[in-house]
């Protein structure tokens, strides 16, 4: 049944049973027979072409109508719900971040980290995929971005403003001192990268064990590859972005 709909697999057994006679070396049971043989191959053995033979069909005056909630529009609306939230998450971030910097511009520099876990949510999964992938009686079993997945990322989008506030506040800090801004943007790469090392590996760390859960693996990689390279361009793009913006600005 490997790869097919159980309802199919049995219309396809109950064709089998009325399309060949039952051998001497098989018993009743019920209204079918199971015979003592080896099983047929199941090469052939489609939805529109079964294993007896018999094609598929409907009386004259019936019709099929496929309803109800499939496992797709289910997929399309959990993702579609997830979206919407993560949309609410973000406003929410930024309405924080203007009361907290008293700024509409700085938020948005700030939340540049967030995109940047896209960088490697999406080629981590490939790449698990590549590394760890594998076949189940010949059918790919793949690992996908689920729903748990998309948790994950959307977690992060509060995980990762940490190191971005962490630099963006040291830099402030240097300016409003006196120093040149290129000055305090270098330094606060070099002053703040051991603290955001530490935290971003921590939370490494902790998502590991979560990679072995059948449900929630998504979630761990989705945290694990998302901040591993959205704390490795932060730490690059986040204090460009700042310089870039207020070079000519008072502190």
């Amino acid at each position: 049944t490997a790869g097919r709909a159980p309802a199919e697999a049995v219309v396809d057994i109950q064709a089998d049973q009325r399309a060949n006679p039952p051998p001497s070396d098989s018993r009743s049971v019920g209204s079918g027979w199971i015979s003592a043989s080896a099983p047929r191959p199941l090469e052939g053995r489609t939805f529109l072409s079964n294993g007896s033979n018999v094609p598929w069909g409907l009386p004259e005056g019936f019709r099929v109508d496929f309803a109800g909630e499939g496992e797709w529009k289910i997929t399309l609306d959990v993702f579609r719900d997830l979206g919407l939230a993560f949309a609410v998450a973000l406003c929410g971030i930024y309405v924080l971040l203007v009361y907290e910097t008293r700024s509409y511009l700085l938020p948005i520099v700030i939340m540049l980290s967030i995109p940047l876990t896209m960088i490697g949510i999406m080629p981590g999964f490939w790449l698990l995929n590549a590394l760890m992938g594998k076949t189940v009686g010949g059918y790919a079993d793949p690992v996908f971005f689920t729903a748990t997945a998309m948790i994950g990322m959307i977690a992060l989008g509060g995980i990762v403003q940490r190191n971005a506030i962490i630099l963006i506040d040291f830099i402030r800090s240097e300016a409003a001192r006196g120093k040149p801004l290129k000055d305090a943007i270098i330094e606060a790469g070099a002053v703040r990268f051991r603290p955001i090392f530490l935290t971003a590996g921590t939370t490494l760390l902790g998502a590991w064990p979560i990679t072995f859960d059948p449900i929630f693996s998504g979630l761990a990689w989705s945290i694990i590859f998302g901040l591993f390279i959205s704390t490795a361009f932060t730490l690059v793009v986040v204090p460009v972005a700042y310089g870039l913006i207020y070079k000519n600005k008072p502190a």
